[in-house]
């Protein structure tokens, strides 16, 4: 009798929070919201740059003022004033900039007198210029004719395509692309990092609640504490599930289907022949060799199911590790203001591993990298960006076994504590008390 009662759990937990109207605002908002981090460095670095600065040029040498480009930043306007009379009379300019007779010699002899606080953007884009000016000057004195052609001919932007040689000797092999599976990879492990606190906390303030409407006690008169956390925990779990099949599907149609039909047909030809393997895709297309690979990836159904399913067990697995605690630390306290200071030995490996997602996407190979997939409190965030770089599956394998072996032991120990913690009321106990309560016997 006691087994049937965790599916009618299951059920409860899963329609109460589905039904409402924030799942279907969050599950709509979430990809927007990715979408819109992702986009905001861009946007805040276009919007940020205030207007243009006008910066009067007194140049004693003659090399640099007349090569001085304005651009959207900075307007460059020379004048024949002394120093101490520009700075004086020219204070609506942004500034004064003084370069010395001995520029060449002295590259350090260059000053800027400004009317406000400047920027390193500033600051850079006009030593920048000054230093290529006085590099080309110094190439002059070797005398080469035609130096500019010469120049712009010599330079050269080699793109490379990189091929899984351990993986498949054939040549007919799809590249992969780093730059594709760095940003796949920080996505990825962000959307773990998300999940982990939102529905683990989603677990604890739930089970807080009912505790203090006194719903808890009428609900173990007729069900077994571990069958009511458990149930809790899987019925949230599968709302979790449910919501990243919608945006698999979502994902999976706008890269199968939407995506081929908007796309110019040299370009799906480009796509298909990188896909096939073959080396000279990207010259086909026209495109740069990083966006065609990356148009690649998310056409091909393959790869993108490989990541959702991916995707689902390690936020199901996660979700179960962390939520356990959740609903321990929500079962010992009355309120969120004290489940603070209990919670924060849950939230620190999840912020941890989310810094160390941003050092082992430097070298997804290494120790570090392994052993923070492997360790089943880091491993969710850490093991799925890792994964878009094509691991071997043992590890994948080995992490997901680690973690849901992880999830049993700590519904073990979760359990004793909420049994207890579910009837205490008004004292905040201690992580020694909550370890005493482990050692009870039942």
């Amino acid at each position: 009798m006691a087994r049937s009662n965790i599916p009618i759990i299951i059920q409860r937990e899963f329609n109460e929070r589905v039904r409402k109207k924030s799942f279907i605002i969050s599950t709509i908002l979430m990809p927007v919201m990715m979408i819109a981090l992702m986009a905001a460095p861009a946007l805040i670095m276009e919007y940020s740059r205030g207007e243009q600065k006008a910066i009067a040029v007194i140049d004693e040498s003659g090399l640099v003022a007349p090569r001085l480009e304005s651009d959207e930043e900075i307007r460059f306007e020379t004048t024949d004033l002394t120093t101490d009379k520009a700075r004086r009379e020219l204070t609506d300019r942004f500034g004064v900039l003084y370069i010395g007779r001995d520029i060449l010699e002295n590259p350090s002899n260059v000053r800027l007198y400004a009317n406000a606080s400047t920027s390193l953007s500033v600051e850079n884009n006009i030593t920048g210029q000054i230093g290529k000016i006085l590099e080309a000057e110094k190439l002059k004195a070797y005398d080469i004719e035609d130096l500019d052609r010469i120049l712009s001919e010599v330079k050269t932007t080699v793109t490379m395509q990189t091929f899984r040689n351990d993986k498949s000797q054939e040549e007919e092999t799809q590249a992969q692309s780093s730059g594709v599976a760095t940003v796949l990879g920080y996505i990825l492990g962000f959307v773990l990092y998300m999940f982990l606190l939102i529905y683990g906390s989603m677990v604890m303030q739930s089970v807080i609640e009912e505790k203090n409407n006194r719903v808890l006690e009428v609900m173990v008169s007729s069900v077994r504490p571990f069958d009511l956390m458990l149930g809790k925990i899987l019925g949230v779990a599968a709302v979790a599930v449910v919501q990243i099949l919608i945006w698999g599907v979502l994902i999976v149609l706008a890269g199968g289907v939407v995506m081929p039909h908007l796309m110019p047909a040299d370009t799906m030809a480009g796509v298909q022949a990188m896909q096939q393997g073959m080396p000279d895709a990207a010259a086909m297309s026209g495109m740069d060799p990083e966006l065609l690979q990356a148009v690649a990836a998310m056409t091909d159904l393959g790869y993108v199911l490989k990541i959702f399913g991916c995707l689902l067990l390690f936020v199901f697995g996660g979700y179960l590790l962390y939520s356990a605690m959740f609903a321990a630390v929500g079962s010992a306290v009355d309120n969120v203001q004290d489940a603070s200071q209990l919670q924060m030995p849950i939230t620190l490996p999840i912020i941890l591993a989310l810094l160390m997602m941003l050092a082992v996407i430097k070298d997804p190979n290494s120790p570090m990298a392994f052993w923070f997939s492997i360790i089943p409190f880091t491993s969710p965030v850490v093991m799925m960006a890792r994964i878009p770089y094509d691991i071997p599956l043992w590890e994948i394998l080995l992490s997901l076994a680690v973690l849901y072996a992880s999830f049993v032991a700590m519904v073990w120990f979760a359990a004793k504590i909420y049994r207890v913690g579910i009837f205490m009321y008004g004292k905040k106990p201690t992580l020694k008390e909550l370890f005493k309560w482990v050692r009870y016997k039942y």
